[in-house]
């Protein structure tokens, strides 16, 4: 199964840079791209899992009804992108089940950081998507986590994808940053190691990021953004379809392994 995800947020990652960037542009630069998202998921009739903060989603009723009008899930993704507290677990399902009008099965930490699993029981949900089992200087060092799905505090944890060999992680700098070709490559090896795939992207990675003065990203964050990766997912997509790979939202894909 092909299991594709968007951390739909507000775009607050300039801040990490030393650059400024206004609350209204935040949230319209990530509707922006998620709205090329989708477009693209509905050309190639894919299903995907959204990981929406609270406040996103309060900023951005047309795109959070349209993510339910073309079948696709919601999932949690915390109140805030850039702050965060426990209660903010329970509040986060609490609010976006309104907005959505349906139940919110899943969650991700902001920027893929530890969350206390028994915290994320405790809130309501079913599976937690919040690891990169992957070592990244500075980010991660989760080399000895599972690579592949697994119980933790009765709570399913669904680690991102890497390969099976070396754990090269197959997440948004991977895809920006690779060859498509051996990005690809990397994906047949997976799937047929592991039966699946799960990977993430955001929204403002679809708009143009290629201005330093503006959002002070080196190149390895803004290459092949915008126009460029619209047209990589548009072919990335296409592959998988013609590969034959089965795709679905995280949630169905749980279900199924459940039964």
């Amino acid at each position: 199964m092909f299991l594709l995800s968007f951390d739909i947020e507000e775009f607050d990652m300039p801040f990490e840079y030393g650059k400024e960037i206004s609350f209204d542009d935040q949230i319209n630069i990530s509707i922006t791209g998620t709205h090329a998202i989708l477009d693209l998921l509905e050309k190639h009739r894919f299903k995907a899992t959204f990981f929406s903060t609270v406040i996103f989603a309060q900023h951005a009723p047309a795109i959070i009804a349209r993510i339910k009008a073309e079948g696709h899930e919601l999932a949690s993704h915390s109140y805030h992108h850039s702050k965060f507290e426990p209660k903010d677990l329970a509040l986060s399902k609490q609010k976006l089940e309104e907005i959505f009008e349906g139940t919110i099965y899943g969650f991700r930490m902001p920027r893929m950081m530890p969350v206390d699993e028994k915290e994320i029981a405790k809130a309501g949900y079913t599976y937690n998507s919040s690891i990169n089992p992957t070592y990244l200087p500075g980010r991660y060092n989760n080399l000895k986590v599972s690579r592949t799905y697994f119980i933790k505090d009765g709570v399913l944890q669904l680690p991102a994808s890497v390969s099976p060999w070396l754990r090269i992680p197959l997440f948004w700098l991977s895809f920006h940053n690779f060859p498509l070709w051996l990005y690809k490559n990397l994906i047949k090896k997976t799937f047929k190691k592991d039966g699946y795939v799960n990977i993430y992207f955001h929204p403002w990675e679809f708009t143009d990021l290629d201005k330093k003065e503006t959002y002070g990203f080196p190149g390895y964050v803004s290459k092949n953004s915008g126009d460029k990766m619209i047209s990589r997912m548009n072919e990335l997509l296409g592959w998988i379809n013609q590969q034959g790979f089965a795709n679905s939202t995280i949630h169905q894909f749980l279900k199924s392994i459940n039964h």
